[in-house]
């Protein structure tokens, strides 16, 4: 009886070059500010100031006012909810 060659299986290993490109793209931003704007507890931007801050989280909440946003305070640790008022919002309250 004849014997059969036996097939080979190749196996690629992984490249460590993807690996790093992955780590890059996911590396942090660094933050210019002090004041953190969150929408849903995820940062989006920072800011020098308090008021520029929370002009930006209040268009945010203007445009989609189901979402939780606030401005963080790095410096002194403190998170401050930006909420919708009548006279922000532009509704009248009966």
């Amino acid at each position: 009886m004849a014997t059969r060659e036996r097939a080979k299986i190749v196996v690629k290993k992984s490249e460590p070059d993807d690996v790093a490109d992955e780590q890059i793209e996911q590396r942090k931003r660094p933050d210019n500010g002090r004041f953190r704007l969150q929408v849903d507890r995820q940062t989006k931007a920072s800011f020098m100031t308090s008021d520029d801050a929370e002009k930006a989280g209040l268009a945010i909440k203007k445009q989609f006012p189901i979402v939780q946003v606030t401005v963080y305070d790095s410096a002194e640790a403190v998170s401050k909810v930006i909420d919708l008022s009548p006279e922000t919002s532009g509704q009248s309250v009966n």
